[in-house]
């Protein structure tokens, strides 16, 4: 019997996650809302905030990652719960008996994915909000400008942690739908809620919290007293592989 390698788990994971229908789905669903969101805050948001006297018009075009990111999220909860809902999961431990590569696998698959994706987004997001502010005759960046090629890049990096970040969680829960829950009041509520808490808790919060310091990134003028784009996109990291580390463990005790 041929022993089973990485390099086979990985192709049998690429193969379940081309098979998955949601996998088309989610991804025409992130595309449609980066371009679409792009053009109402470039027609929208652009103007209003030109009018007050200046704005970051990268800014404008990368906001479409508040929804987006939620799009991939749901993704990287299906990579595992899908399995958990069929009853795949027992068939997948038994041809790879260690959970630890199973899990790898499943991560380093969809986060490559997840990557190319998000750079997609952003990039797509970013020249169609451009094109939008440009023709509107607001005031428009270019990539080769200071910082703005590295904000658009890591919009895509960003989208990619979410993604690996949504795995974790749908390891944790193994069910959709209480795993979609977490993602949404992670990604959407906590950030909108963070300024109302006490400010001895908001700084924290929002600076060495995930998706404060994650978004840093996404800044081609970082905030004063914030963390820089780079160290903040490695608090996030920091914060993602953690989590995956408390599902790799939990993965490994639990029964499929």
């Amino acid at each position: 019997m041929t022993p089973v390698r990485f390099h086979h788990v990985l192709r049998s994971e690429w193969t379940k996650l081309r098979s998955l229908r949601s996998t088309v789905c989610t991804l025409l669903a992130a595309g449609v809302l980066a371009i679409g969101l792009s053009v109402l805050f470039a027609n929208g948001a652009g103007r209003r905030l030109d009018a007050q006297g200046g704005f970051d018009p990268t800014a404008v075009s990368l906001q479409s990652f508040i929804l987006v990111q939620l799009a991939i999220s749901v993704l990287g909860v299906l990579v595992v719960t899908s399995e958990y809902g069929t009853g795949m999961i027992r068939t997948s431990l038994t041809a790879v008996p260690r959970r630890g590569r199973l899990l790898a696998a499943k991560a380093l698959v969809f986060g490559a994915v997840a990557l190319v994706c998000g750079q997609v987004v952003a990039f797509t997001s970013f020249l169609v909000g451009q094109a939008i502010l440009n023709r509107t005759g607001l005031r428009d960046a270019a990539l080769g400008e200071p910082g703005v090629l590295r904000a658009v890049i890591g919009c895509g990096l960003y989208l990619a942690m979410i993604g690996l970040l949504g795995v974790a969680v749908g390891v944790l829960t193994r069910t959709t739908a209480g795993a979609i829950m977490i993602m949404v009041a992670a990604t959407l509520l906590v950030p909108l809620f963070t300024p109302a808490l006490p400010e001895s808790w908001a700084k924290p919060v929002g600076t060495f919290g995930p998706f404060g310091a994650g978004t840093q990134v996404m800044s081609v003028v970082p905030e004063p007293g914030l963390l820089t784009p780079w160290t903040g996109f490695g608090v996030l990291c920091l914060w993602v592989l953690g989590v995956l580390g408390v599902a790799a463990l939990v993965f490994e005790c639990r029964d499929a």
